[in-house]
């Protein structure tokens, strides 16, 4: 007959004494007001979110219904809904390898240069430190159809004025345009990190192997060492492209004709100016959604491209 030997369950040490006790007690006390914090600023307006999503609940109302799935569904067959998701995915396919392509290009320029170098990382770098809503109202004069110096020089040089904001073909690349000056600074200052942190042996030994030219050198030695800087500025680039707000809501208002309007105006129409709170919150679900899709797809991508 076989005898049955019973193992029992692995459990947690007590503590031995009083110091370890204090110890926990002293890690718990450090450790829960980041949590608290944790708690109070990210996960407990994400449960709000979603329950408010699944309800029809509406800015200032007393009662709420609970509707399931509509909200979802009216998103799905909501014209306005598409249309702002197909101006977010066209205006992020425009940030996304201009942002990236010009920071790393300036950063390449700037990385050999000796005297100079600091004065241009601060000019590159200012557009960072502005206020892009500011800044946005000085695009407005720029880009201004008749009193603006960019069409007085289209005009100089013998060509038509151009609706940068007031034509739908125009507008989204333009908004894009400005995002891309806006963000090319802060992506050169990555990358230029990462170029430092290159060991200068491995030029010396390309060089001796016969890899004398720039491109050479750029594509054998510096590209794919610059793959996790490089996956990081894709990721953190495209999050900040998704997110694009300010420049809509002040230069052109989703206009004209709807051309302009993307995901975060939207949501930001139903929830402030037409009150339908749960709905926008539905609409808010879908957008974390797809850049928590959109940012991970990238990062495994990429993962297996990257030499660390």
């Amino acid at each position: 007959m076989n005898a049955s030997v019973a193992i029992p369950a692995p459990t947690i040490a007590p503590p031995r004494n009083r110091q370890q006790w204090l110890e926990r007690l002293a890690g718990i006390g450090f450790s829960s007001p980041a949590f608290l914090l944790l708690v109070v600023v990210n996960i407990a307006p994400l449960l709000v979110l979603l329950y408010l999503s699944f309800t029809n609940y509406e800015l200032g109302a007393l009662h709420t219904k609970f509707l399931g799935l509509d909200n979802f569904r009216k998103a799905v067959g909501d014209p306005v809904f598409r249309r702002s998701l197909g101006n977010t995915f066209v205006y992020v396919a425009i940030v996304l390898p201009l942002g990236v392509g010009l920071g790393l290009l300036i950063a390449v320029l700037l990385h050999s240069r000796k005297r100079t170098r600091s004065f241009y990382e601060v000019v590159y770098f200012l557009p960072v430190t502005s206020t892009l809503i500011a800044m946005a109202t000085v695009w407005q004069f720029l880009l201004h159809p008749s009193l603006g110096p960019v069409n007085g020089v289209l005009r100089a040089l013998g060509f038509h004025e151009i609706g940068f904001l007031s034509e739908p073909a125009w507008v989204l690349p333009t908004l894009a345009a400005i995002e891309v000056w806006h963000l090319v600074g802060f992506n050169m200052v990555l990358f230029l990190a990462g170029l430092s942190a290159i060991p200068r042996d491995l030029y010396e030994a390309a060089e001796i192997d016969g890899c004398r030219g720039g491109l050479d050198r750029f594509l054998t030695i510096t590209w794919p060492l610059l793959g996790p800087t490089t996956m990081f500025v894709i990721v953190t680039t495209s999050i900040t492209a998704f997110k694009v707000f300010d420049t809509v809501a002040v230069i052109t208002r989703g206009g004209p004709m709807g051309s302009s309007e993307v995901l975060l105006y939207a949501i930001y129409l139903e929830g402030y100016q037409y009150f339908h709170m749960g709905y926008a919150a539905a609409l808010t679900l879908v957008f974390l959604v797809f850049v928590l899709i959109f940012s991970v797809v990238q990062t495994f991508v990429l993962e297996r491209r990257v030499h660390y």
